[in-house]
């Protein structure tokens, strides 16, 4: 018995989401077709240059912005960041630290830190179990 092995493929929106860029942002030939696991493998492997120019300058999307800037998608909206930044953009917000980004970052901080302390307590408690 042999089976047929189809080709995976998917919307350009989870491609770019997956390569970590702004669908808008990318080719018409990209955004217009779909995109195999294998195009999406030699794009990760070997990225054409709008790509590079893409992860380099932007426009970036929410979660690539909110990891640049080391706060949540949520901090973002709580900021008023609800459109896609340039790498510029994120530069210069980095400088100027707007009171909101402050707050945030350090919101992120909290969570990271008890984050790590749960994962601390449950490895301690199984450890203490075996």
């Amino acid at each position: 018995m042999t089976s047929h092995q189809s080709t995976q493929t998917m919307k350009p929106a989870t491609a770019a989401k997956k390569l970590g860029v702004y669908l808008e942002a990318t080719p018409a030939e990209f955004r217009e077709g779909v995109v195999t696991r294998a195009e999406l493998n030699a794009l990760q492997a070997d990225p054409p240059q709008w790509l590079r120019d893409l992860r380099r300058d932007g426009p970036h999307p929410r979660p690539v912005v909110a990891q640049k800037l080391g706060v949540s998608i949520a901090g973002l909206a709580r900021g008023g960041v609800t459109d896609p930044l340039t790498t510029e953009q994120i530069e210069a917000l980095k400088q100027e630290q707007p009171e909101w980004l402050q707050k945030e970052r350090s919101t992120q901080a909290e969570v990271r830190k008890e984050a790590a302390r749960l994962r601390q307590r449950d490895a301690d408690r199984a450890v203490e179990g075996s």
